[in-house]
């Protein structure tokens, strides 16, 4: 009787041996020996298969199944072999049923790709997805007795897809490029929200400094309330209490991800398919650039349904990852947008400051250039010659700061957005013509060649003629400025689509790197040669707005040493329907003339002049009479006018507008003094400086340099460089001619020591040994004044000098005194350097001396109150591989008010020596030291 039950399930693998060892009589089935050839014939068919397959047979459904179905129920197998699918299965008996039932009805097999069915087969009630079909059994007689079910699980699949589409939704919901950190957070959470099944809840909780703060949650169904309620709306990082740190806040803060359980008890959340409550959830730190400090921390729901195995936690992991990148995101855009807002508003600022300023600018040049102008056109009281040239000279430029107002109030109206073209029918090449005509006497004392391109139009352009002007005055003082040899050609013509201004030069050209940032405002080519280095730099970015403002474009092409090409492009299209009617408006050529006058100025004594001695009033005895002083400035208003001021004090003078010619000059005929601007073409006056200085021959040529730019910054880095003094303008008369008689006359001092001013003995300045100090009382330099009278100066300081100068391993003992005034330093300085570079001490040693040194005479001229003597007296000792460089004053110790003082003297001279300081009630002495070995 079992022989045949062991036959059928033969090869049944562990299965087939459990159904053979089955007691079958006592299932709805009876004993296997009673079976039908149907019945064997399906259960042979389903122990031989390797897919997972169930046979359903009978009006009890009694089960017999294989190895795959067996690994499929899980916990079920083996109890569920014969008996009831309807009781093995009875939790997804109400999706599975329905199909079965229509099998048996129809006789018609059906199959469902992705079924879902809640199944208990692993402790709990888990979420499953097979892909099933159904198919009528039959018995001998061919009755639909059973149901063949042949499926696969296609769980893994589905959740995974499932889960790929929430990370997807966040990728696109929470990029963070378009809104803020709180509306990202907002889009994150319900992105998340879309995807209960997997995440039941969530709250995003960012860190703000020792806080942890929820920016956004989402769970339940919609209008459910209890999750914002229940979760903790912030946490205190330092001392989070019980009631926090359930909730894995705390620890996942500090880079812990944390499993909170308990999760039912506090927060009663329906989730899954099937309304299950959550028990567990995640609490996963937020990546951040700062390792060991998380951006913030993802508090997630577990799935009751699914078992938060390794493949759940990496989906975890990933979403934790996925708003950590958005949320980072979203505050860089911010952080970006609030510095673009900044700089806008600064921006704004600036332009509103240039506006006012420029109006303001308006009424005083008005009272100028009124006034100037009815003295020059007086018939009734003429001018002399001498007051006409100063008249003149007046006149020419208060009308270029005029220009300069104007150019400056229109970029800044561009900008804001405020301009607006008054545009008028006009005939643009008969326009264009005249205003080049305009530069022609220019171009060619220059010794260039002006070609003026402008045939008739076909018919009229509606432009603004002002705003044209202004186009190509700055695009003709462009090419005028840096074309050399050559020529220059203005020309207009037209097409069918556009008309075009082109001004085309043979000048240096521009690299191609600097193309693209051409029509940056305030850009200016570094190194570029150019007749003048003056100029605001706004002059192109003014082109190609102006441009722009009238509906066309600026386009610009150029090779270096050949040539530049600028093409202003204004199409047909862009003309206005109807033009502005009635007289063009005032100023109408103002520009153009104004630019020629600057051009012209570039170009007068390109080769230098020279301005002989005018007869003076007073002593004949003068012993600076005939000095030869050198000249250079790049602005001829300028060398006009210091060669009258510096002629009229008996002194011969030569000319130069650049570095260069200055120091060609200086070859052919040493002068007296160098009298120098900073800013020129080919080379500058701290260049200038720089090769005198590195020279022998001129080393110790005095120079002084003047310049507009004023500041501490700039006067140190002049007289770091070696000038003697620096004088910034607008400066005066008085001041400039006393400190050029001053540094003549030191200058002659040394050279001619027994020639020079009488010598007072001096008494040895007090230096007693005392603690270095760790902060010496802070000065910062003394600016020059203003105005200071020509006798206000002494001629020299008094020297004594010792004879050992034997190297720097001999003694050198030199004392000085100079008077308790603010010029005394750049006397200091050119006494010190000349002794100490007949030393041949290390230049950059050397300049860090004279630097500190300056600091301390600096200090005795400004804080030495009711001095006893009106001196500082000044000692240098040179021996054993040491310098020490002491400065007295004799006057009561004076604080400066806190905001007149940063402190910038202490940190000097602690920079580049070992300062010590003794005060008394008789003065003050200041010690600076330096090793010659010691590095700076």
């Amino acid at each position: 009787m079992k022989r045949p039950s062991r036959d059928l399930f033969t090869d049944g693998g562990d299965t087939g041996r459990l159904m053979a060892e089955l007691d079958w009589a006592a299932t709805p089935l009876g004993p296997v020996a009673g079976w039908s050839q149907s019945l064997r014939a399906a259960v042979r068919m389903v122990l031989s298969s390797r897919y997972p397959m169930l046979l359903l047979w009978g009006e009890s459904f009694t089960e017999l199944y294989n190895d795959a179905y067996a690994a499929l129920i899980g916990d079920k197998h083996p109890a569920a072999l014969g008996d009831d699918v309807r009781v093995t299965l009875a939790e997804g008996w109400d999706v599975l049923g329905p199909l079965v039932h229509q099998a048996m009805a129809t006789g018609v097999a059906s199959w469902v790709p992705a079924l879902r069915v809640l199944l208990e087969r692993a402790g709990y009630r888990e979420e499953a997805h097979f892909s099933v079909s159904h198919a009528p059994a039959r018995d001998d007689d061919g009755r639909t007795v059973g149901v063949l079910t042949v499926c696969s699980e296609v769980t893994e699949q589905v959740v995974g897809e499932r889960r790929l589409r929430l990370l997807r939704d966040l990728s696109l919901g929470g990029d963070g490029r378009t809104v803020d950190v709180d509306a990202t957070c907002a889009r994150l959470i319900d992105a998340i929200g879309g995807h209960p099944l997997d995440v039941p809840f969530a709250a995003i909780y960012l860190r703000d400094g020792a806080v942890l703060r929820r920016i956004a949650c989402v769970g339940g169904e919609p209008g459910h309330s209890t999750v914002p309620k229940v979760l903790p709306d912030a946490v205190e990082l330092a001392d989070p209490g019980p009631a926090v740190r359930v909730w894995g806040l705390p620890d996942a803060a500090r880079g812990r991800p944390t499993e909170v359980a308990g999760i039912a008890d506090r927060l009663p959340l329906p989730a899954g398919p099937w309304g299950d409550p959550v028990r567990t959830a995640l609490a996963l730190p937020l990546p951040s650039a700062a390792e060991g400090e998380p951006l913030g921390v993802l508090l997630a729901g577990v799935s009751p349904n699914r078992k938060l195995d390794e493949a759940y936690r990496s989906f975890y992991q990933l979403l934790a990852q996925q708003v950590s990148v958005a949320v980072r995101n979203a505050r860089e855009y911010e952080q970006e947008r609030r510095r673009a807002e900044a700089l806008a508003e600064l921006d704004r600022v600036k332009t509103d400051f240039f506006t006012n300023v420029s109006h303001e600018f308006r009424t005083p040049l008005t009272l100028m250039l009124g006034p100037l102008a009815d003295a020059l056109s007086d018939s009734a009281a003429p001018l002399a010659p001498v007051q006409r040239e100063r008249v003149e000279t007046a006149w020419r430029n208060a009308t270029r700061l005029l220009t300069l107002v104007n150019s400056l109030l229109t970029f800044s109206s561009l900008e804001a957005g405020r301009a607006r073209s008054e545009a008028r029918m006009v005939d643009l090449a008969a326009l264009t013509a005249e205003l080049a005509g305009v530069f022609r006497a220019a171009v060619e004392r220059a010794g260039l060649t002006l070609d003026v391109d402008c045939p008739p139009l076909p018919r009229p352009v509606t432009v603004d003629p002002v705003n044209w002007e202004r186009i190509v005055t700055n695009l003709l003082s462009n090419a005028l400025k840096y074309t050399f040899i050559g020529r220059i050609r203005v020309a207009v013509d037209a097409d069918d689509d556009e008309v075009r201004l082109t001004v085309a030069d043979s000048g240096i050209g521009i690299a191609d790197h600097d193309l693209p940032k051409l029509f940056e405002r305030f850009r200016r080519v570094q190194g570029a040669r150019s007749r003048s280095y003056e100029g605001t730099g706004i002059g192109l970015a003014l082109v190609q707005e102006l441009a722009r403002l009238e509906g066309g474009e600026i386009r610009v092409t150029s090779r270096v040493g050949v040539g530049t090409t600028f093409t202003v492009a204004l199409p047909w299209a862009a003309a206005r329907p109807t033009a502005m009617t009635g007289p063009a408006p005032n100023g109408q050529g103002a520009a153009a003339h104004a630019a020629v006058h600057d051009a012209t100025s570039w170009l007068t004594d390109p080769d230098g002049g020279v301005a002989e001695p005018a007869a003076v009033s007073g002593p004949e005895t003068d012993e600076l009479a005939g000095a030869r002083i050198l000249v250079a400035d790049d602005n001829s208003d300028m060398r006009a006018y210091l060669s009258r001021l510096l002629t009229g004090q008996g002194w011969r003078v030569r000319s130069v507008t650049d570095g260069q010619q200055a120091l060609d000059a200086i070859h052919r005929e040493p002068p007296d003094l160098v009298l120098t601007d900073v800013m020129m073409p080919v080379l500058d006056g701290f260049d200038l400086v720089r090769r005198l200085r590195a020279d022998e021959a001129t080393r110790a040529l005095p120079v002084l340099v003047l310049s507009a730019r004023a500041g501490e910054e700039a006067s140190a880095a002049g007289l770091n460089l070696g000038a003697d003094d620096y004088l910034v303008k607008p400066f005066a008369a008085a001041e400039l001619i006393a400190r050029v008689r001053a540094a003549i006359r030191r200058a002659r001092a040394h050279r001619d020591p027994a020639g020079g001013p009488a010598s007072a003995p001096l008494g040895d300045a007090p230096v007693a040994p005392a603690p270095a100090l760790a902060e010496p009382t802070p000065t910062a330099p003394a600016a020059n004044p203003a105005g200071v009278a020509a006798g206000g100066l002494n001629d020299a300081a008094s020297v004594v000098p010792e004879a050992d100068r034997s190297g720097l391993g001999g003694t050198v003992d030199v004392r000085w005194a100079y008077p308790s005034a603010p010029t005394s330093a750049s006397a200091m300085r050119r006494d010190v350097r000349q002794v100490l570079g007949d030393l041949d001490v290390d230049p950059d040693v050397l300049a860090d001396l004279l630097l500190a040194a300056s600091e301390a005479m600096n200090n005795a001229v400004e804080h030495a109150q009711r001095p006893s003597r009106p001196e500082v007296r000044v000692r240098l000792r040179v021996g054993d591989g040491l310098v020490r460089i002491s400065v007295r004053d004799f006057g009561t110790w004076r604080d400066r008010r806190p905001a007149m003082d940063r402190g910038r003297g202490a940190l000097l001279m602690n920079a580049y020596g070992d300062v010590r300081m003794v005060s008394t009630g008789e003065g003050t002495t200041v010690t600076i030291e330096r090793r010659l070995d010691a590095q700076a």
